[in-house]
Protein backbone atom coordinates (compact mmCIF):
# COMPACT_ATOMS: atom_id res chain seq x y z
CA UNK A 1 0.00 0.00 0.00
CA UNK A 2 1.49 3.31 -0.83
CA UNK A 3 1.69 5.96 1.81
CA UNK A 4 0.50 9.52 0.74
CA UNK A 5 3.30 11.66 1.66
CA UNK A 6 5.56 9.65 -1.25
CA UNK A 7 2.95 10.53 -4.19
CA UNK A 8 5.15 13.44 -5.12
CA UNK A 9 4.26 16.92 -5.99
CA UNK A 10 0.91 16.55 -7.09
CA UNK A 11 0.26 15.32 -3.02
CA UNK A 12 1.78 18.83 -1.90
CA UNK A 13 -0.95 21.01 -3.83
CA UNK A 14 -4.06 19.12 -2.58
CA UNK A 15 -3.93 20.16 1.47
CA UNK A 16 -6.13 18.62 4.02
CA UNK A 17 -9.05 21.10 5.27
CA UNK A 18 -10.54 19.39 8.17
CA UNK A 19 -11.34 22.62 9.24
CA UNK A 20 -14.30 22.89 6.79
CA UNK A 21 -16.04 19.90 8.31
CA UNK A 22 -14.79 20.28 11.79
CA UNK A 23 -17.88 17.90 13.44
CA UNK A 24 -18.17 15.74 10.44
CA UNK A 25 -16.56 12.88 11.23
CA UNK A 26 -18.14 10.05 10.21
CA UNK A 27 -17.95 8.55 7.11
CA UNK A 28 -19.87 6.27 5.01
CA UNK A 29 -17.25 4.96 2.13
CA UNK A 30 -19.16 3.11 -0.68
CA UNK A 31 -17.35 0.99 -2.65
CA UNK A 32 -16.82 3.02 -5.37
CA UNK A 33 -14.00 4.96 -2.56
CA UNK A 34 -11.81 1.89 -2.32
CA UNK A 35 -11.88 1.40 -6.01
CA UNK A 36 -11.16 5.13 -6.86
CA UNK A 37 -7.66 4.36 -4.61
CA UNK A 38 -6.57 2.56 -7.87
CA UNK A 39 -7.68 4.32 -10.89
CA UNK A 40 -5.51 7.50 -12.09
CA UNK A 41 -8.38 9.68 -12.10
CA UNK A 42 -9.54 10.14 -8.96
CA UNK A 43 -6.12 8.43 -6.98
CA UNK A 44 -5.18 11.49 -5.54
CA UNK A 45 -7.93 12.58 -3.46
CA UNK A 46 -8.36 9.34 -2.50
CA UNK A 47 -5.28 8.26 -1.07
CA UNK A 48 -5.31 11.72 1.04
CA UNK A 49 -8.62 10.30 2.22
CA UNK A 50 -6.98 6.76 3.37
CA UNK A 51 -4.52 8.79 4.58
CA UNK A 52 -6.75 11.16 7.20
CA UNK A 53 -8.14 7.85 8.27
CA UNK A 54 -5.34 5.82 9.02
CA UNK A 55 -3.99 9.15 11.27
CA UNK A 56 -7.53 9.18 12.94
CA UNK A 57 -9.37 12.15 11.17
CA UNK A 58 -12.58 10.84 10.60
CA UNK A 59 -14.75 7.56 11.68
CA UNK A 60 -15.42 5.04 8.97
CA UNK A 61 -19.21 3.49 8.61
CA UNK A 62 -18.16 0.61 7.03
CA UNK A 63 -21.59 -1.36 5.91
CA UNK A 64 -22.06 -5.14 5.04
CA UNK A 65 -22.79 -4.25 1.67
CA UNK A 66 -19.91 -2.49 1.09
CA UNK A 67 -17.94 -5.90 2.07
CA UNK A 68 -20.39 -7.81 -0.03
CA UNK A 69 -19.82 -5.67 -2.76
CA UNK A 70 -15.92 -5.64 -2.48
CA UNK A 71 -15.64 -9.81 -2.76
CA UNK A 72 -15.39 -9.60 -6.25
CA UNK A 73 -12.94 -7.00 -5.94
CA UNK A 74 -9.38 -7.52 -7.19
CA UNK A 75 -7.41 -8.43 -4.40
CA UNK A 76 -5.56 -5.10 -3.41
CA UNK A 77 -8.59 -3.62 -3.60
CA UNK A 78 -10.01 -6.06 -0.62
CA UNK A 79 -6.73 -5.41 0.73
CA UNK A 80 -7.29 -2.13 1.22
CA UNK A 81 -10.32 -2.42 2.98
CA UNK A 82 -9.02 -4.87 5.28
CA UNK A 83 -5.92 -2.45 6.29
CA UNK A 84 -8.28 0.12 7.81
CA UNK A 85 -7.48 0.40 11.33
CA UNK A 86 -10.47 -0.99 13.37
CA UNK A 87 -10.33 2.08 15.89
CA UNK A 88 -11.40 3.82 12.73
CA UNK A 89 -14.31 1.72 11.79
CA UNK A 90 -18.22 1.21 13.07
CA UNK A 91 -19.33 -1.63 11.12
CA UNK A 92 -23.26 -1.86 10.11
CA UNK A 93 -25.56 -4.46 8.73
CA UNK A 94 -28.11 -4.35 6.50
CA UNK A 95 -31.51 -3.42 8.24
CA UNK A 96 -35.20 -4.10 6.82
CA UNK A 97 -35.75 -0.53 7.69
CA UNK A 98 -32.88 0.33 5.11
CA UNK A 99 -34.24 -2.01 2.82
CA UNK A 100 -37.67 -0.35 3.21
CA UNK A 101 -35.94 3.50 2.72
CA UNK A 102 -33.78 2.48 -0.38
CA UNK A 103 -37.50 0.81 -2.04
CA UNK A 104 -38.69 4.14 -0.96
CA UNK A 105 -36.26 6.14 -3.12
CA UNK A 106 -36.72 4.00 -6.63
CA UNK A 107 -40.13 4.64 -5.70
CA UNK A 108 -39.95 8.15 -6.08
CA UNK A 109 -38.06 7.51 -9.07
CA UNK A 110 -34.69 8.94 -7.50
CA UNK A 111 -33.30 6.38 -9.55
CA UNK A 112 -33.87 2.93 -11.04
CA UNK A 113 -34.73 -0.51 -10.26
CA UNK A 114 -30.88 -1.48 -11.36
CA UNK A 115 -29.46 1.09 -8.86
CA UNK A 116 -31.33 -1.02 -5.69
CA UNK A 117 -27.51 -1.01 -4.08
CA UNK A 118 -26.74 2.68 -4.29
CA UNK A 119 -30.15 3.16 -2.66
CA UNK A 120 -29.31 0.84 0.21
CA UNK A 121 -26.29 2.78 0.80
CA UNK A 122 -28.07 6.02 1.01
CA UNK A 123 -30.02 4.50 3.44
CA UNK A 124 -27.74 3.18 5.17
CA UNK A 125 -26.02 6.10 5.85
CA UNK A 126 -28.74 8.02 6.38
CA UNK A 127 -30.40 5.86 9.01
CA UNK A 128 -26.60 5.59 10.91
CA UNK A 129 -26.37 9.23 10.85
CA UNK A 130 -23.41 9.39 8.87
CA UNK A 131 -22.10 12.97 8.69
CA UNK A 132 -21.27 12.46 4.96
CA UNK A 133 -21.92 9.72 2.97
CA UNK A 134 -18.31 9.65 0.36
CA UNK A 135 -18.59 8.28 -3.57
CA UNK A 136 -17.22 8.56 -6.70
CA UNK A 137 -20.45 7.35 -8.58
CA UNK A 138 -21.37 10.20 -10.10
CA UNK A 139 -24.14 8.98 -12.34
CA UNK A 140 -26.65 7.36 -9.26
CA UNK A 141 -24.96 8.94 -6.15
CA UNK A 142 -22.97 12.08 -6.47
CA UNK A 143 -25.44 14.06 -8.27
CA UNK A 144 -27.46 16.91 -7.54
CA UNK A 145 -30.42 15.64 -8.42
CA UNK A 146 -29.75 12.34 -7.31
CA UNK A 147 -29.11 14.39 -3.98
CA UNK A 148 -32.40 15.91 -3.79
CA UNK A 149 -34.31 13.47 -4.41
CA UNK A 150 -32.12 11.09 -1.90
CA UNK A 151 -32.88 14.10 0.44
CA UNK A 152 -36.16 14.76 -0.41
CA UNK A 153 -37.58 11.14 0.26
CA UNK A 154 -35.57 11.79 3.28
CA UNK A 155 -37.65 14.53 4.22
CA UNK A 156 -40.56 13.37 3.56
CA UNK A 157 -40.14 9.93 5.87
CA UNK A 158 -38.99 12.30 8.47
CA UNK A 159 -34.98 11.62 7.94
CA UNK A 160 -31.96 14.06 8.31
CA UNK A 161 -30.76 14.88 5.49
CA UNK A 162 -27.97 13.72 3.98
CA UNK A 163 -24.45 15.31 2.86
CA UNK A 164 -23.32 13.39 -0.15
CA UNK A 165 -19.94 14.81 -1.36
CA UNK A 166 -16.86 13.10 -3.51
CA UNK A 167 -13.12 12.87 -1.09
CA UNK A 168 -11.59 16.02 -3.21
CA UNK A 169 -14.97 17.93 -1.59
CA UNK A 170 -14.18 16.60 2.10
CA UNK A 171 -10.56 17.31 1.82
Amino acid sequence: MHNCTQMGSNLKAAKFNKSVYLNMDRIYLDTSVFGGYFEPEFELWTKILFEQIHKGNFKVIYSRLTDIELQPAPERVRDLANALPGSALEFIDISDEALELASQYIKENVVGKTSQSDCIHIALATLNNADILVSWNFKHIVNMQRIRGYNSVNYKFGHRILEIRTPREIL
